[in-house]
């Protein structure tokens, strides 16, 4: 039976809240709600485009660093906070699914900062 390991990408910082950046059971990964700021700097993006770079990024990160990448993730939720966003929405996440592209739910939600604009989710799987 598997167990449950902790992910960690020492690239990014720590949360400061009381989660994993990710977790790993079986062949599966769990990826955190991973928000638009920058992976570097932790400044939130410059509109819907930017920010969904971003949150990508922190996903790829995340993925590379438990032994998988973007290219298999099975699941993405998706939260925005204005519904004129998803063209631009759509535009960036089309950039980084372009083929084999996972399923995916998106919900306008109000995060309660102005700057927050997305926050991504991922469910990925490590091939064998």
């Amino acid at each position: 039976m598997p167990k449950k390991e902790i992910v960690v990408c020492k690239q990014l910082p720590a949360a400061q809240a009381p989660l994993s950046q990710a977790a790993r059971f079986g062949d599966l990964v769990f990826v955190q709600g991973c928000t638009g700021r920058n992976p570097a700097t932790g400044a939130a993006g410059m509109g819907i485009k930017e920010q969904t770079r971003f949150a990508l990024s922190r996903i790829r990160m995340i993925l590379e660093s438990a032994g998988t990448s973007l290219d298999n993730v099975l699941t993405n939720t998706c939260y925005i906070s204005r519904r004129e966003d998803l063209p631009g929405f759509n535009e960036a996440y089309a950039e980084h699914f372009q083929e084999r592209r996972p399923a995916r739910t998106t919900i306008i939600v109000n995060f309660g900062a102005p700057d927050n604009l997305v926050e991504i989710t991922s469910t990925a799987c490590i091939p064998g």
